[in-house]
């Protein structure tokens, strides 16, 4: 198993600066033993379990954490905040748009495949947080997907900007896509990153069609 610790310690030191004050040491630690845990049985795991990974009673947990929700919101934002830095060399490469796609989803099905468990559990928690996306706003990392590709568009001098239900949904396609593959491994990765980033590349193709714009065969755009 992937050393969880050791990347979620240098995720709470970069984000130290600016929530120094919201994290201590021991919040901190439940936050680890939640990640590993999760990472190593799945995204059933209960606060017990979580709690005696972190080597305290269950009960102090409370202390820390109103309920499972705002640990697993606190477990969503460290382990999206690692899945983003993978992705994110990617965010700003010039390329066709099946080229820039597929380094997007590329680095999210090598993520996924070091951290299956913890993928999951991210899906699972945006889908839930899609359903109340009027109230919560989007999640982090769809934030910087779908500003990313915005910023690809932009440059196609749009005379509209596309929904950001059309980006969201494409989104919600690839993690599917992705979890059922966790699940089956029926294709190989780079199978799996061409089929999907295929997939993408024709909607936001189309996309861009109605709204007046053609895209020539090989475009390639840049952020």
């Amino acid at each position: 198993m992937v050393n969880v610790a050791r990347w979620v310690d240098s995720t709470v030191r970069r984000r130290s600066a600016k929530e120094s004050q919201d994290n201590d040491s021991r919040r901190t630690q439940i936050v680890v033993a939640a990640i590993e845990a999760i990472d190593a049985v799945g995204p059933q795991v209960g606060m017990a379990q979580i709690a005696d990974r972190a080597g305290i009673p269950r009960p102090n947990v409370y202390r820390h954490f109103a309920g499972k929700e705002q640990l697993d919101a606190e477990v969503t934002s460290l382990a999206a905040t690692e899945l983003i830095r993978r992705v994110r060399p990617h965010l700003s490469r010039a390329g066709t748009p099946f080229e820039v796609v597929r380094g997007i989803v590329a680095a999210s099905i090598a993520w996924a495949s070091e951290h299956p468990n913890l993928y999951r559990f991210i899906a699972a928690q945006q889908q839930t947080k899609a359903l109340h996306r009027a109230r919560m706003g989007r999640t982090r990392f769809l934030n910087e997907i779908v500003e990313a590709m915005r910023a690809y568009l932009d440059a196609a001098e749009l005379p509209a900007a596309p929904p950001d239900g059309v980006l969201a949904g494409l989104m919600g396609m690839v993690d599917a896509s992705i979890v059922w593959w966790l699940d089956h491994r029926d294709e190989t990765e780079d199978e799996l990153a061409d089929r999907v980033a295929r997939q993408v590349a024709v909607v936001l193709i189309e996309v861009l069609a109605q709204l007046g714009v053609d895209i020539p065969d090989g475009q390639v755009f840049r952020h």
